[in-house]
């Protein structure tokens, strides 16, 4: 018996758009056929675009929304790291709550259901921000499964007590370790030691790496040797790395391969890229981002997420995957079905598959986690910006977003 219909619903498989009905029961998809007969209740889709629940993987919900106690000046890396230190001693496990209530909330309407949200934990902040994105994953767990990666933001060797901290926050339920070895005295030093600290407790990896405006000291390459050294392939990270979209193509080839080898999976953060990198050149100035089209031909597994809402990192935002997406998609001059279509994968399938997700999918059996948007295709929903209208996660309505209604004379 089902519990739910969702009606003419259009959806991807692996031979094309196919329309058909689906039918929940038990929180799962149960059901795919042309038409399904039953009594249970009807959503419809009315031949829209339905898609898995969008996948978030890099996102900074303890540090969202604090516009209103930093000053910017200089919109640098550097700048950003150091007014969120200040600004963060006034963080209590409340506040963060608070905060990110409200980005979450926004990623909830704009049809996330899965997210990976990174916090920083340094003798500064402690735990208090941990906690409270803690307590937001139990508050919202009916409309997003939230998943935690803590990580020293300012530092872990040349910052005593914090590889006890996110020792602590593992033990306490964390279930991913990041890094930052560009803000470290010793980045290879970090490099080592987070890849310890995750073979111990047998977690992912998803590092933010090579975060600058030259291709200098750049550590993907030694990151590839340490994921083949632990035998972490497939189970590590690394976001912005800014500093290969500098990479002549030959080279930029080689670290392609290199990744795919290793098993490093790379995230696309357009928004934050863009606004801290080419501050330094009075023209022709570099974009910062990196194209995924030339990691995916080599066979590296590619997301595109936020990163971050309304702080020195990223002053704008609204949490919209569907935008960041088509912002990638206008920097990296991604056009046509195919290349737009990736932009889609990396929000959904790509994006599960980064986070180790099993079952993913609109197949029968997967978890009934569903999004219709405004659109027919894929490549129409990222190039006209569509909006999703509602959200079912395990089945159950979590958001709904009516159509403009035009009011002519």
């Amino acid at each position: 018996m089902l519990d739910l219909i969702v009606r003419r619903a259009r959806f991807g498989t692996a031979d094309g758009l196919r329309t058909a009905d689906i039918g929940i029961a038990d929180k799962r998809i149960a059901a795919i056929a042309p038409s399904l007969a039953t009594d249970a209740p009807v959503v419809e889709a009315d031949g829209g675009l339905v898609v898995p629940g969008l996948v978030e993987t890099h996102v900074h919900l303890d540090k969202t929304c604090i516009l209103d106690r930093v000053a910017i000046s200089d919109g640098t890396v550097q700048e950003a790291i150091r007014e969120t230190a200040r600004a963060k001693r006034g963080f209590t496990a409340e506040d963060v709550f608070a905060r990110g209530s409200r980005t979450l909330e926004k990623s909830i309407g704009h049809g996330v259901m899965l997210m990976r949200t990174h916090v920083e934990v340094d003798p500064t902040i402690g735990l208090q921000g941990f906690f409270g994105v803690q307590e937001l994953a139990r508050a919202y767990a009916w409309a997003i499964d939230l998943r935690l990666c803590v990580f020293p933001q300012e530092g872990l060797i040349n910052n005593p007590g914090t590889d006890a901290l996110l020792v602590q926050a593992l033990r306490e339920g964390a279930e991913v370790i990041g890094a930052a070895p560009y803000a470290d005295s010793d980045p290879r030093g970090q490099i080592d030691r987070i890849f310890e600290i995750a073979r111990d407790f047998d977690v992912d990896i998803d590092m933010h790496l090579d975060l600058a405006e030259t291709t200098h000291d750049m550590q993907a390459e030694y990151v590839c040797r340490k994921s083949e050294e632990f035998g972490w392939g497939g189970r590590v990270t690394i976001g912005h790395v800014t500093q290969a979209s500098l990479l002549p193509p030959d080279e930029f080839d080689l670290l392609a391969r290199r990744l795919a080898n290793a098993g490093v999976g790379v995230t696309i953060l357009p928004a934050t890229d863009l606004y801290l990198m080419g501050r330094a050149p009075t023209h022709a100035k570099p974009r910062g981002v990196v194209h995924a089209a030339p990691l995916l031909a080599h066979g590296v597994n590619c997301a595109i997420s936020t990163n971050n809402v309304l702080n020195p990192f990223t002053p704008y935002g609204d949490a919209s995957l569907i935008r960041m997406a088509n912002l990638y998609a206008n920097v990296c001059h991604a056009a046509g079905e195919a290349a737009l279509g990736e932009c889609m994968a990396m929000i959904t399938d790509r994006a599960a598959r980064q986070m180790g997700v099993a079952g993913y999918g609109i197949t029968e059996g997967a978890p009934a986690d569903l999004v219709l948007l405004d659109a027919t295709d894929p490549a129409a929903a990222i190039g006209e910006l569509a909006q999703p209208l509602w959200g079912l996660k395990a089945g159950r309505t979590t958001f709904r977003r009516e159509r403009p209604v035009l009011l002519p004379p």
